[in-house]
């Protein structure tokens, strides 16, 4: 048996996330309609699966436990957000585009140093994080080498700029 303190493998990924929707068109409207994530698979009204370049999936929806019901209300536990990493910030920017144009309104837009990021909510109230990574070397470091993140204002204006 592995020791409980030793780290995870490297190669170890998150691979999908898998959210419970009152509504399973609504939510496609939203991630297919919004964000352009392909329909990989559909199980009538009940579950649908998403992703992009053609995975299996990367979101699963369904309304196995939910359908018609209600976010979670505030302070309670569950998911925080999803986050969708974009490999570019042109693509990130496109993103932001495209939420904007359908009237989604943002929650928030923070610099954390190692990335940037935008913040919403899809049409059930799952927070979804849009972001794109910097490269490792342009990550704020202490003095002694430790990863030194932070959250400031991000300039939205200045992204959407991004071509």
């Amino acid at each position: 048996m592995a020791q409980m303190n030793s780290p995870i493998d490297p190669r170890v990924t998150i691979g999908h996330v898998h959210l419970k929707v009152a509504d399973l068109e609504r939510a496609l409207d939203f991630y297919r309609g919004v964000l352009g994530f392909e329909l990989q698979q559909r199980f009538g009204s009940q579950a649908a699966f998403v992703s992009a370049g053609g995975y299996h999936h990367h979101i699963g929806l369904n309304t196995w436990e939910s359908a018609g019901g209600s976010p979670p209300p505030p302070r309670s536990t569950g998911l925080y957000h999803v986050a969708i990493l974009y490999p570019t910030r042109a693509l990130l920017a496109d993103a932001v585009r495209r939420v904007l144009a359908s009237g989604v309104e943002l929650d928030g837009a923070a610099d954390h140093g190692v990335s940037e990021a935008i913040y919403l909510r899809d049409p059930d109230g799952n927070g979804v994080e849009l972001y794109r990574d910097r490269l490792p070397a342009e990550w704020p470091r202490t003095a002694g080498g430790e990863l030194a993140m932070y959250t400031r204002a991000l300039d939205l204006a200045e992204l959407l700029q991004e071509k």
